[in-house]
């Protein structure tokens, strides 16, 4: 089994996070854990008219945000048969800057600390326009840490003819950064 932590914090993008909990609740040999921060609950209610429990039903397991003593706070609990990875969408610039600093609050910025330290996967899928000059110095010092900083960017090339296949096609491409196998199209395909 390959474990997936899917971090949602507080910006805008819920949509996202659903699809990619959807898709990955769907993959065989996934297990996927979600910890969504109290910042993540205001941005649901209003993109979503729903709370937490809309995303964490599609997750095998499921952290309360304050609980730094949870197994993924923990470098060891990562090191299992297959490479664990973890991505945060979305990523809120408090997020990102809380990661780049190592000043860490809450069990989404400990687990994404810890992935860091560890050597692991860590996908970032910011949302945040435009950019200051403090987004981007902290993106690059995440960068360099090893992190994946994937903007939510989706392609138009597929030619979508709904949000749903924006989202889609936008798990695919992060699904590709976590090298897991999928069908949700690729430049190749259009």
């Amino acid at each position: 089994m390959r474990d997936i932590l899917v971090g949602v914090s507080g910006a805008s993008g819920m949509p996202l996070a659903l699809c990619v909990l959807r898709a990955l609740a769907a993959m065989p040999g996934v297990r996927t854990h979600c910890v969504v921060s109290e910042g993540a609950h205001a941005v649901l209610r209003a993109e979503c008219g729903a709370g937490p429990e809309l995303l964490t039903a599609c997750a095998d397991y499921v952290y309360e945000p304050d609980n730094l003593a949870a197994g993924p706070a923990s470098g060891s609990w990562w090191h299992g048969a297959e490479p664990a990875a973890m991505l945060v969408v979305p990523c809120s610039m408090s997020t990102l800057g809380a990661l780049a600093s190592g000043a860490t609050r809450n069990l989404l910025q400990r687990a994404g600390d810890v992935a860091l330290k560890e050597g692991l996967r860590l996908v970032l899928v910011t949302r945040e326009s435009p950019l200051s000059s403090v987004h981007l110095r902290n993106m690059l010092t995440l960068r360099e840490a090893g992190a994946v900083i994937m903007p939510f960017s989706p392609g138009f090339y597929l030619r979508p003819q709904s949000l749903e296949d924006l989202l889609l096609q936008t798990s695919g491409r992060i699904f590709d950064q976590l090298g897991l196998a999928h069908s949700l199209g690729r430049w190749a395909d259009a």
